[in-house]
């Protein structure tokens, strides 16, 4: 029997490997296993959004991630022999608060190489062809049956998170309903091949009746294009170039377009699912696990990703000797979450159909900056507040002399954030655990940028958890309140 690891970790794709690096880069023991023999290969979930893309800012892996991505095209929807241009996104410049306002377009295998070389350089990897079978959990550990070819392990945990997908075998074993419909009458295939005959300049759509859509987008730095073709309800699905060819020109009428190479094929059915619960004792569910959403929007990996942000500061400092309450709040604070994302891209794929104009275009709701945890076991209402900000909302960037505030914010520690001599003050005698996150203490002066986005008219202590969300505004009473915040999230100060 191997010593206790800290979290097990079920499933590799993009929750799974940014919960692994967050929890490394914190100390934890980590151990990472999928079932698949290798690493995904297909593109599907493309589209990474400016919240995610400030997580991974955090956790050092956004510089392969813009390094192998590109903004999203404008989209051609031809109409017969016209294709008119439509944008999707309207392209925002980088302002104080927001520094990566685009969403950004990237395969997914090209995504989850960039997470697996971050947390390879932290000392970790994925173990492929291993598979969870079952586990057992008592009052301090659990401890999962993995097999592979190399016969059958048996690793104990203090926790196990199973971010192993859909169909997530973590989820079946832990008995948790998972509750919405799968439409399985409602098919599309989709496919990475190299494509001749198409501009690169668009992302191609072609409408068709019963809102049987072909779209075909261009994937950067590569001659593939994502296929997206969706299935008459009783369709044989194409295989092999040739028959995808004939289907490609059969809907769009053009003869000059043929796709070759196909790297990666897949049918898809829409999911619209939400497991009853994240969490049974020492065992927690995350990404694809726990929700699975229509592509509209690109919500899902994104969604999975945000989960793991949430949840790795979590567990290290409950293994760090905060109250294990404080793992309740993960479920508490991503659900309504995951709900509110489930509505959103099934109303956007519901419209994509009937091309109606608000499900192709993309904005705030999609991005997930405006996303917050206010009114949440962390975060409750009644607390103090700026005039654009309350406790539980992304903490914005701001520019500093020489630096910014995300660059106090990277890192895996709290910030305290003090404005004013009676803040500052507070700020100064805040006492911090020795055992957890540290504490990091900055004071900002009156920078336009900085009192803008955080709404700031007075002396302000502001709070920032490790995972960039506000966990405590005192414009007055700062010690005694911020203390008392703090309590909630850290494990108890001692001398």
């Amino acid at each position: 029997m191997n010593a206790p690891l800290d979290v097990l970790i079920a499933g590799a794709g993009p929750a799974g490997t940014t919960l692994a690096i967050d929890l490394a880069r914190r100390g934890l023991a980590v151990r990472v296993v999928d079932k698949a023999p290798h690493s995904f290969e297909g593109s599907r979930a493309k589209g990474i959004q400016p919240r995610t893309l400030e997580v991974f800012d955090d956790l050092g892996a956004l510089d392969g991630v813009l390094a192998g991505s590109s903004d999203y095209p404008r989209l051609g929807i031809h109409l017969g022999p016209v294709a008119v241009p439509w944008r999707m996104f309207r392209n925002r410049d980088r302002s104080t608060g927001v520094p990566y306002p685009n969403t950004r377009l990237i395969p997914q295998y090209r995504t989850d190489a960039v997470l697996h070389d971050r947390l390879g350089q932290l000392g970790g990897k994925v173990e492929y062809g291993r598979e969870l079978t079952g586990f057992e959990q008592d009052g301090t550990s659990v401890t999962a049956t993995v097999t592979g070819d190399d016969g059958t392990e048996r690793i104990t945990a203090r926790y196990l998170v199973g971010a192993d997908g859909g169909a997530s075998t973590v989820r079946k074993l832990l008995g948790l309903g998972f509750l919405g419909e799968t439409h399985e009458q409602d098919r599309m295939l989709i496919a990475d091949a190299v494509t001749s005959g198409l501009s690169r300049d668009r992302w191609h759509v072609w409408p068709g009746v019963k809102g049987r859509f072909a779209g075909a987008c261009p994937l950067p730095q590569t001659e593939l294009f994502q296929w997206m073709i969706r299935l008459a309800p009783d369709e044989e699905p194409p295989e092999g170039e040739e028959a995808i060819t004939r289907r490609i020109r059969a809907h769009t009428r053009n003869r000059a377009i043929a796709v070759r190479d196909i790297r990666w094929r897949s049918v898809f059915r829409p999911n619209i699912r939400l497991a009853e619960a994240y969490r049974r004792g020492r065992v927690l569910l995350a990404g694809d696990a726990a929700h699975v959403h229509t592509p509209a929007g690109a919500q899902g990996l994104n969604t999975g990703v945000q989960d793991a942000y949430n949840l790795g500061w979590k567990l290290a400092q409950v293994i760090a000797g905060a109250d294990p309450w404080l793992l309740d709040t993960y479920e508490a604070e991503r659900l309504p979450i995951a709900a509110g994302v489930l509505g959103l891209s099934t109303k956007k794929y519901a419209g994509i159909a009937k091309l109606d104009p608000s499900s192709l275009r993309r904005g705030k709701d999609e991005q997930q900056l405006s996303l917050t945890y206010h009114g949440g076991p962390l975060a409750p209402s009644g607390s103090d507040r700026t005039t654009t900000l309350q406790a539980g909302d992304r903490a914005p960037d701001a520019d500093l002399p020489g630096s910014r505030l995300f660059d106090a914010y990277r890192g895996p520690h709290f910030t305290v954030v003090a404005y004013g001599p009676e803040a500052a003050a507070a700020s100064d005698e805040l006492g911090w655990p020795a055992a957890g996150a540290p504490l990091r203490r900055i004071t900002v002066d009156a920078r336009p940028g900085f009192l803008s986005g955080y709404g700031v008219e007075g002396d302000t202590l502001l709070l920032v958890r490790p995972d960039g969300y506000l966990g405590h505004i005192a414009t007055r009473d700062f010690l005694a309140s911020t203390r008392t915040a703090a309590r909630t999230m850290t494990p108890e100060v001692t001398g």
